[in-house]
């Protein structure tokens, strides 16, 4: 199924221009859509809908693989690992060309998005997109305090979290759910923001990644992304950086 995308995007898959590029020859009315003039932004069908360029047609851009990964703890988020763990590409079909979106570390679990768009990978992971990650730590220690603490602001050694949001709920007795969003992807951050708040983290799991939850996909396994679901991350992904 055919998933609607920007103009500029479908015009840079298909391999007719960089996005810029291709923002140059919309803007210079040089591309048209079913006969009508492009606007730089507008939803394409590029499967179906007749695109031009200096009137000559542009072909589809080839299919696109989309995936949702639970990854497991102790499974490397790496191609190969040179002492012979289990890596993301060992939990899925082998597909050609498939990357990941985001890196999760050894231990942490969770969304990890996968995806033969290396354009888009990059995109979704640039610090100028800002896009939202949503995380649970299971945490030892007064989460509520460090939760406020949270509130107001944490200096790491590499410079400020900028939390989008912060909650806690109640386990049992000293033990916590710990929830952040950021809109960052600095290493080892929730743990290391965690580990500044005076809490002990025995578990973390990223429930979110951009518009893209975790849902009750158990662990260790993967499904193809829906076309709803494709059409919110191409939209994060070719949106303009924040």
């Amino acid at each position: 199924m055919s998933v609607p995308m920007r103009i500029q995007r479908a015009l840079a898959r298909a391999g007719v221009a960089s996005r810029r590029r291709a923002e140059e020859l919309i803007a210079a009315g040089r591309v048209t859509v079913n006969g009508d003039v492009a606007r730089i932004g507008q939803s394409v069908d590029a499967e179906h809908d007749r695109i031009l360029v200096d009137g000559r047609p542009v072909s589809a851009p080839p299919a696109t693989t989309w995936i949702l990964l639970h990854k497991p703890a102790g499974v490397m988020t790496t191609r190969s690992d040179p002492a012979g763990r289990r890596t993301v590409f060992d939990l899925v079909t082998a597909v050609p060309g498939l990357v990941y979106v985001g890196r999760l570390d050894y231990l942490t679990e969770g969304a990890l998005l996968m995806t033969t768009d290396g354009a888009a990978a990059h995109a979704l992971t640039h610090p100028s997109r800002e896009i939202e990650r949503t995380y649970v730590a299971t945490v030892r220690g007064d989460a509520p305090a460090a939760a406020r603490a949270a509130r107001q602001g944490v200096e790491l050694e590499d410079g400020p979290v900028r939390l989008r949001d912060v909650a806690v709920r109640r386990l049992s007795s000293g033990q916590w759910e710990f929830e952040v969003t950021i809109a960052e992807g600095r290493k080892h951050e929730v743990r290391r923001l965690c580990q500044a708040l005076g809490l002990t983290v025995e578990r973390l799991v990223r429930i979110r990644y951009g518009p893209i939850a975790l849902g009750t996909l158990p662990s260790g396994q993967a499904r193809a992304l829906t076309p709803a679901e494709v059409s919110a991350i191409d939209a994060c992904a070719s949106g303009s950086p924040g």
